[in-house]
């Protein structure tokens, strides 16, 4: 009776024990993660003012602290991103995407490190699985991105129907006004790349690209003038010794 009643007794200890660091470890759990969290917070805020290293930083201790925090891995991705540091990148949006399946954004931010890395059909298909996620708030944005996926392959047709789906949605859409009159360039159809483009630096004045594929849309259509005006406005916004702005001499005919 004896040797019942001390087996008990060790199997309550023993239950005993195990509730109590059970508790501890769930509570230090929930320490991990809420530090995680106000940690992660701090890496945004260093984003936010564009200091990616302090950021990373502040985003490793977060992984560190809550490693399956599927925003922190989508932060990372982002300050991988703008370290150019694009394996790292992908990494991380897959990993967020893995935790959660349905957190579109990172699935956004993983396509666009595909084009960076010109990995379009990757890219092709990851924006295509936004588009159909119908309570995602910003469609343009991925259809867009198709259209310059598309574009990319050389497949300008179907880079057209996706920069008019963006349009339709948002007409003041400035990257896929400026990929449709890229498009139609490339379609040697100087007039639509033209009344695209001119719309698109209306919209965004001071971006020289926009202005140089302009010039390159008055020169298809023989308007000489204008496509000269367009090359100085390049050469007046872009940094003098950068490959925009040595292209723009060069149509000019300058050294």
């Amino acid at each position: 009776m004896k040797k019942i009643e001390a087996n008990v007794w060790g199997v309550f200890v023993s239950i005993l024990l195990l509730t109590v660091f059970s508790s501890c470890a769930g509570q230090q759990t929930q320490r991990n993660t809420e530090l995680g969290a106000a940690t992660r917070e701090i890496g945004e805020a260093y984003m936010h003012q564009g200091d990616y290293t302090s950021a990373l930083r502040e985003l490793i201790k977060a992984e560190q602290l809550n490693p399956d925090d599927h925003f922190v891995h989508n932060d990372l991705g982002l300050v991988y991103m703008s370290k150019k540091m694009m394996p790292e990148a992908i990494s991380h949006f897959k990993k967020a995407i893995e935790l959660k399946p349905s957190y579109t954004p990172a699935r956004n931010n993983l396509g666009s490190a595909y084009l960076a890395v010109e990995e379009w059909d990757l890219a092709i298909a990851t924006f295509k699985e936004i588009t159909k996620d119908a309570l995602y708030a910003t469609p343009q944005y991925p259809l867009s991105n198709l259209g310059y996926a598309y574009f990319n392959k050389k497949d300008y047709n179907t880079a057209l129907n996706y920069y008019r789906e963006a349009l339709k949605l948002q007409p003041d859409l400035v990257n896929a006004l400026v990929g449709s009159g890229r498009t139609y360039l490339a379609m040697n159809q100087g007039r639509q790349a033209q009344r695209a483009l001119e719309r698109a630096v209306q919209l965004s004045p001071k971006t020289p690209e926009i202005h140089y594929y302009l010039a390159e849309a008055y020169l298809a259509t023989g308007q000489t003038a204008q496509a000269r005006a367009s090359f100085e406005t390049v050469i007046d916004l872009a940094p003098q010794e950068s490959d925009l702005a040595l292209k723009a001499k060069q149509r000019l005919g300058r050294r």
